[in-house]
């Protein structure tokens, strides 16, 4: 078995891939400091209680953009696991090249979702991941990842709204059934909900525009993707998983299989 990990700013996403079928998916608080220790023992046990025998994990594969928890994160495999895991950094295969200004400014969360959407969707593919910020990447028909935009996410928004505003309440991100907002929490709700769906659409729009490329395929993922994505139809395929099956292509490139 492989472990897939998506270190986050908000969550850590760890996936199980029994040969190539998701044997299941998990998630851990990436904000809550741990040792090597807890980790180790907080894995076993998720990966326990869902019927999983943690010896048979053979390897794992790491993708983070969040520095201070790696290693804490690392060693808990080496000392756990026994497994030495391999960290999407550079100098790792990922079937992307990078060709904007400063590739290594591109997060790994990124280049990973660009590789998993390229694989298994083709280019050129327009990817938008909905995590702690939404992102939009450009990646082209020979597989070049060429274009990137970073927006607040909807979570990132909504906690702007209620910790910078004394009067508004921290409330549940949903979509509103109208957009025409009768009361506090409501109003809140269209605002976040419509204004993420509009600039997910501008946005979009004017990448594929700007871009020149032709029958761009958009590809979403993230948490609250799901959402968006049913409300619009601007984007072709929603995978919750993407990011996940990415580390495991990327994963097959390296020669690593046990």
């Amino acid at each position: 078995m492989l472990l897939t990990i998506d270190v986050g700013n908000t969550n850590i996403t760890i996936g199980v891939f029994e040969g190539d079928e998701l044997a299941g998916t998990f998630r851990i608080n990436t904000k809550i400091a741990r040792t090597s220790d807890e980790y180790g023992i907080v894995i076993r046990d998720i990966l326990e209680h869902s019927g999983i025998n943690y010896k048979e994990i053979k390897d794992c594969i790491i993708a983070s953009v969040v520095p201070a928890v790696m290693h804490s994160l690392t060693s808990c495999f080496i000392k756990y696991f026994d497994i030495q895991p391999l960290i999407v950094a550079a100098g790792v295969k990922t079937g992307i090249k990078i060709v904007t200004e400063n590739p290594r400014q591109i997060g790994a969360d990124r280049i990973v979702d660009a590789a998993g959407a390229f694989e298994l969707y083709g280019g050129p593919v327009l990817v938008i991941d909905f995590g702690t910020a939404t992102t939009y990447d450009m990646v082209d028909a020979d597989g070049a990842f060429r274009y990137g935009v970073t927006a607040p996410g909807l979570r990132i928004s909504a906690k702007a709204l209620w910790e910078d505003a004394a009067k508004l309440p921290e409330i549940e991100i949903v979509a509103p059934k109208t957009i025409l907002a009768r009361e506090t929490i409501s109003s809140m709700q269209a605002g976040l909900f419509y204004g993420q769906l509009g600039a997910t659409e501008y946005i979009v729009k004017n990448i594929i525009k700007e871009s020149g490329l032709k029958d761009v395929k958009v590809v979403a993922t993230g948490g609250l993707g799901a959402m968006i994505a049913e409300a619009t139809s601007c984007i072709d395929i929603y995978d919750a998983n993407l990011t996940l099956k990415g580390l495991k292509l990327i994963y097959e490139k390296q020669d690593r299989r046990k």
